[in-house]
């Protein structure tokens, strides 16, 4: 694999052995959902190209026209100078187990001073093999169910995947769609909290008076403690209006 291709600073994902065309176009679709394109498949069982996984990959296709096809796990891994091992079983080899968000922190770290990173995922059914694991620098190992540890291949990959993201890219954690408004303003919400105690004075909710101030106090709370749209303004001072409508109407 030429160095121009590891353009893009981002990780190998390196499918070893995998045993169903399905599960290596999902995998595939799992990396394209996150940015990555740098397939490499091992021995796949039901040989290459393969059509199921052409179907699975769907707007992925081009990763798997893209993917480095290796007769072995040495060839695959050849031009990395640090490999991850991904396994749920202990192995009992000494080597460092990170999570996936720590691992993912390590590699972006490894990448930025010029280092090319591969990934290793096992076979569906068993998983790598010690003799594949030997040879990775670190273990990366998903915090699952201890009574049912089993990953799908594209899950594992997808994990993986998302991870990296998350420490290449500015993610931000929460956002809120506004729906075609826009936050209201403080005067906003001045003004609605004195028509709400405007009309409840008439209505002589504030009741005793020894407590009227406080009750007043816990309004205008209430209403600065809430993250209002404009339109929740607009909308809270109808309700007020048409229950002053309908009071006026039954009298």
């Amino acid at each position: 694999m030429s160095e121009t291709e590891w353009s893009g600073a981002q990780p190998a994902m390196v499918l070893i052995r995998p045993q169903m065309g399905e599960n290596i176009g999902g995998a595939a679709r799992a990396m394209w959902n996150f940015g990555l394109d740098r397939m490499r498949i091992v021995e796949p069982r039901d040989g290459w190209p393969n059509q199921k996984a052409v179907a699975m990959a769907s707007g992925a296709g081009r990763l798997l026209d893209e993917a480095m096809i290796c007769d072995s796990t040495e060839e695959a891994l050849a031009d990395c100078n640090y490999v991850f091992a991904t396994t749920a079983r202990v192995r009992g080899l000494t080597k460092p187990v990170m999570t996936p968000e720590r691992a993912m922190e390590h590699a972006r770290a490894m990448m930025a001073e010029g280092k090319k990173v591969g990934i290793m995922f096992g076979p569906e059914r068993s998983g790598l093999e010690n003799e594949d694991v030997a040879k990775a620098n670190a273990i990366i190992s998903v915090p699952v169910n201890p009574a049912f540890g089993s990953l799908n291949l594209a899950q594992c990959v997808l994990l993986t995947s998302y991870e990296f993201r998350r420490q290449t890219a500015e993610v931000v954690p929460e956002t809120v769609d506004m729906a075609k408004t826009e936050w209201a303003e403080q005067i906003e919400i001045e003004k609605l909290a004195d028509h709400y105690e405007e009309r409840l004075d008439t209505a002589s909710f504030f009741f005793p008076e020894a407590k009227a101030a406080g009750m007043k106090t816990n309004l205008r709370n209430m209403w600065s403690r809430m993250p209002l749209t404009r339109a929740d303004v607009q909308m809270l001072h109808g309700m007020m209006r048409q229950m002053v409508r309908w009071k006026e109407r039954g009298e």
